[in-house]
């Protein structure tokens, strides 16, 4: 038996259709003794002449109109399978999705992404999921879809985007006097600090820049995230950083006030990471729109010319820590 050949099918189905050898050949823009040798090989095959003369023309054998109408089918089926899909339309889509993000990035990201997913996909599910979990390895495996925030991993099957680059501020209460006096180094250094760290360290850039200076500072605690460090500082008496533009919406609801930090710090990174084989997924696209337009609209966003890049690469760690 002679190996499968898809296009026997194609050739096949032309043949049967218009009864002619020229005209298969035409159909197919190939040459009338291809098309020849096209038929003898389908003889051989199926074991039955298809076509023969009678008269000037050509006619279906029993097997021939046997095969017709199965053979179309599976021709048709064949181009609707490697046909372009058209266009996505969102209110269509029902399935969910998983986003892992950093809590930074989730109480600016969460409520307009509901919201916008609410509006455009009702039939979408999104499940935000903490970065506690190992993020290239949730990526790779399926159990994440994407991920998005400060991103360290470096698997190189990764595809990051860069999304934004955020800077670093100074957040107090409104009597704090970093808040309602001049903004010095030595006010800085001399403040209660609260310094934000999954992983308990207190000592980070900042301090290497108050180094600089002849400075130190004293942290009072530390805490694992940023909601949970504005939290504290509301309650009087303590300052702590936060990326200037994730934290935008927490600052007023909470009574909280924005300062300069008086020291030249490192930028914020925020990206977008997925595997590789959700990049051409049509809704995958789609939520990926979303979470980029979201976290970029504002005065406060700076402009990237990396931020088309989609190849995958290594994301270099700037900015991983609020403290330091």
């Amino acid at each position: 038996m002679e190996s499968l050949d898809m296009n026997l099918l194609v050739a096949l189905d032309a043949l049967l259709e218009t009864n002619s050898v020229t005209l298969a050949a035409e159909r197919l823009q190939t040459s009338a003794p291809a098309m020849s040798r096209t038929l003898a090989r389908l003889r051989r095959v199926l074991g039955d002449p298809l076509l023969v003369r009678a008269g000037r023309n050509l006619v279906p054998t029993p097997r021939a109109l046997e095969l017709r109408h199965e053979v179309s089918r599976l021709v048709d089926q064949g181009r609707t399978l490697l046909t372009p899909r058209a266009a996505l339309d969102p209110s269509t889509l029902k399935r969910g999705f998983t986003i892992r993000a950093g809590d930074g990035v989730l109480a600016e990201l969460s409520a307009p992404l509901l919201a916008a997913v609410r509006a455009e996909a009702p039939g979408v599910t999104l499940h935000f999921v903490p970065d506690t979990i190992d993020g290239a390895g949730a990526l790779r495996e399926g159990r994440v879809d994407v991920e998005v925030g400060v991103l360290d991993h470096t698997d190189p099957e990764t595809v990051v985007q860069h999304v934004l680059l955020d800077r670093w501020i100074g957040v107090a209460s409104p009597e704090h006097p970093l808040i309602t006096d001049k903004v010095t180094v030595a006010a800085y250094a001399g403040a209660a600090h609260l310094s934000i760290s999954r992983v308990g360290r207190a000592r980070g850039p900042i301090d290497d820049r108050l180094a600089l200076h002849g400075r130190t500072r004293r942290v009072v605690a530390t805490v694992p995230d940023l909601v949970t460090a504005l939290l504290a500082v509301r309650a009087g008496g303590l300052v702590c950083p936060a990326p200037a533009r994730l934290s935008a919406g927490l600052l007023g609801p909470l009574g909280l006030c924005p300062f300069d930090i008086p020291l030249p710090l490192p930028g914020i990174s925020v990206g977008m990471a997925w595997h590789p084989r959700n990049t051409a997924d049509s809704g995958h696209l789609w939520l990926r729109g979303l979470i980029r337009t979201i976290l970029t609209r504002g005065p406060a966003t700076e402009a990237d010319p990396d931020a088309a890049d989609i190849t995958p690469r290594r994301q270099r760690n700037r900015g991983r820590v609020a403290s330091g």
